[in-house]
């Protein structure tokens, strides 16, 4: 007959069949989901400033405050196959050096069985929002942008965009006071 290694590895990899099939099932059942929900972005203060980058160069860049609110419902994103969400807030503007700037602003994880329905107000971002020169003074389309890594049990790895941006403009001079 057959030994006690073959009947073994038998088991084995009918196991792992079996799983990697229910696995592919779990994928299939959430990927036609749509992770997308409204978003209310407003900023609250807006102030820039004209600092010493403390590179090797010692030029002066312009740095970014603000302040803003944010409300959005995430609960209905989580199902069975959701652990967690990568919340991230982003900024999105154009200056004569770079067509595209990005800079990501705040972040959070929202894991499953948390509050999901976020609420915040007059709150700070937790990064630095440097400009690599003097683009932000007096940029008028600065526009927020709230995306997500969805974190699922099986499957892809989404990034999704919420409906709704907020855009702003910096001021035109800069501030000497302590932000």
């Amino acid at each position: 007959m057959h030994s006690v290694l073959t009947r073994g590895n038998a088991i084995l990899a009918y196991t792992l069949s079996v799983s990697a099939c229910l696995t592919f099932c779990c994928f299939l059942s959430t990927v036609f989901i749509d992770y997308r929900t409204h978003t209310n972005l407003n900023t609250v203060k807006v102030v820039v400033k004209n600092v010493p980058d403390y590179s090797a160069s010692r030029e002066k860049n312009d740095l970014g405050f603000l302040t803003f609110d944010l409300q959005t419902d995430l609960t209905p994103l989580f199902n069975w196959n959701v652990k967690q969400l990568f919340l991230y807030l982003t900024a999105e503007y154009e200056t004569a050096n770079n067509k595209v700037n990005q800079v990501v602003l705040w972040d959070k994880i929202v894991l499953r069985g948390d509050n999901a329905v976020l609420d915040f107000k007059n709150t700070n971002t937790k990064y630095y929002f440097w400009d690599d020169g003097n683009g932000l003074r007096g940029n008028k389309n600065v526009t927020l942008t709230l995306s997500w890594n969805i974190i699922p049990n099986a499957g892809l790895l989404p990034s999704v965009s919420a409906h709704g941006s907020h855009s702003f403009a910096f001021p035109s001079e800069y501030t000497n006071s302590r932000v």
